[in-house]
C-alpha cells in the first residue's frame, strides 16, 4: 500500500533485462513497442478487470462488461498512436456464472471488436473460486517510429485533452448512491433517467481511436500521448517523469460536461476534484508542439488546458482567481 502500484512494478522490474532485439520499449508506458515486421512496430498491452475491484456486478450489465474490457485495453493502443489490430481474451468464472450469463459477456466483446475492427484471436478459460476475472491482450501497429511514447513532451508544448472529464466518477458515486438505498429498501427503483450521460460514461466507455484517426487524416502527431484511466493528474505525473518536464494546468480551461458539472455539485464535489482525479474517462492526453495550434483547432472534441514547463516549475494547477496550486496525484488507487 506505501508503494502504490507505479511503485510496485519498479519494485518488481528493476531487474529486468531486455535480450531480444526486436524488443524496442518494454516496460514503463501505455504499451510495449516490438519490431518483428520492416517499417512496422507491433504495440502489445494487457489489462486485468476484477470483479468487486474494477467493477460491481450489482450494477454492471455483463455485455457492457464485456464491451468495456476490450475498449480500456483499446485505449492503450490509441495512446500509442498506434491502430488495433488483434486482442486475446482470457476468462475465470465461477460456477454461480450461467452458461447464459457467460454468453452475454463475449456480446459485448464481439459488439466491441466490430466497432473497433479488431480481431478475437484468442485466451484462455478457466474456474475461479472467488469473483469473475477477465484479461484482455491487445496488439496494434503502426509504421516504423511513429509511435507516441510518454516520453516526448518539451518546454513549450501544448496540452490537450479529448472529451470531457470527471463524467465516469460521478457516475460511480451516482451508482454506488443507487446501490445503498436498493440495498435498504429493494423496493425502490433507481433514478437515473437524468444521469444517462454519466453511466455510459461509467459502464460502457470508448476508447478514443476516432481522435487518433481524425489527428492521422490531417497529418498531425502528439509529441507526448497517455490515455486518462487514473486521473488527469495521475497521468500528468507519469508524462512528467517520462518527459522530464512540468506542467501547468489552467482550471477554467478543464472540459466538463454539464451533466457531470450540474450532479457533482448535488453530491457536494468539486468538479474540478472530478476532472483531476476521478479516473477511468479514457480519454487520452496529449502534447502538440505550438506550431500545430491552427490545425488543430479543427478538432473541436479537443481542449487546450495547459502548457509544458520545465521540470524545475513542477506540476500547477492555475485556478480561476491565479492562485497556483501544487497538483497532486490523487487518483485511482491499486493497492
Amino acid at each position: 500500500a506505501s508503494l502504490g502500484e507505479f511503485g510496485l512494478i519498479e519494485k518488481l522490474t528493476q531487474k529486468t533485462q531486455l535480450f531480444n532485439e526486436e524488443t524496442k520499449l518494454g516496460i514503463g508506458d501505455d504499451a510495449a513497442i516490438l519490431n518483428f515486421v520492416k517499417d512496422t512496430e507491433t504495440v502489445l498491452s494487457t489489462d486485468l478487470l476484477i470483479e468487486g475491484v474494477h467493477f460491481d456486478l450489482m450494477y454492471t450489465p455483463l455485455k457492457h462488461l464485456g464491451y468495456k474490457a476490450i475498449a480500456v485495453n483499446v485505449s492503450d493502443v490509441a495512446a500509442m498512436f498506434a491502430v488495433p489490430k488483434q486482442v486475446t481474451v482470457s476468462i475465470a468464472i465461477s460456477n454461480r456464472f450461467s452458461l447464459e450469463a457467460v454468453e452475454e459477456i463475449y456480446e459485448g466483446i464481439h459488439a466491441a471488436c466490430e466497432n473497433y475492427k479488431v480481431d478475437l484471436v484468442g485466451g484462455d478459460t478457466t474456474s475461479s473460486l472467488s469473483g469473475l476475472v477477465i484479461s484482455v491482450t491487445v496488439l496494434g501497429t503502426n509504421s516504423l517510429g511513429n509511435s507516441v511514447k510518454r516520453s516526448g513532451a518539451e518546454v513549450g508544448d501544448l496540452v490537450y485533452v479529448s472529451g470531457d472529464l470527471g463524467a465516469a466518477y460521478v457516475g460511480l458515486q451516482i451508482m454506488e448512491r443507487e446501490k445503498r438505498i436498493y440495498l435498504e429498501n429493494n423496493e425502490i427503483q433507481p433514478e437515473l433517467e437524468s444521469k444517462d450521460y454519466l453511466v455510459q460514461r461509467l459502464l460502457r466507455p470508448e476508447a478514443r481511436t476516432d481522435i487518433v484517426y481524425s489527428l492521422m487524416e490531417l497529418g498531425l502527431r502528439p509529441k507526448s500521448c497517455i490515455d486518462i484511466s487514473d486521473g488527469l493528474a495521475s497521468e500528468l505525473f507519469h508524462l512528467s517523469k517520462q518527459s522530464k518536464v512540468g506542467f501547468e494546468i489552467y482550471d477554467e480551461y478543464l472540459p466538463i460536461d454539464e451533466q457531470t458539472y450540474n450532479t457533482a455539485l448535488e453530491l457536494n464535489l468539486d468538479p474540478a476534484v472530478c476532472a483531476l482525479n476521478g479516473g477511468e474517462d479514457y480519454e487520452l492526453l496529449m502534447t502538440f508542439s505550438k506550431d500545430d495550434r491552427k490545425m488543430l483547432d479543427r478538432l473541436p472534441t479537443l481542449t487546450q488546458i495547459g502548457e509544458v514547463v520545465s521540470l524545475e516549475k513542477g506540476n500547477i494547477l492555475v485556478t480561476k482567481g491565479g492562485n497556483r496550486i501544487p497538483l497532486k496525484a490523487q487518483g485511482w488507487l491499486h493497492f
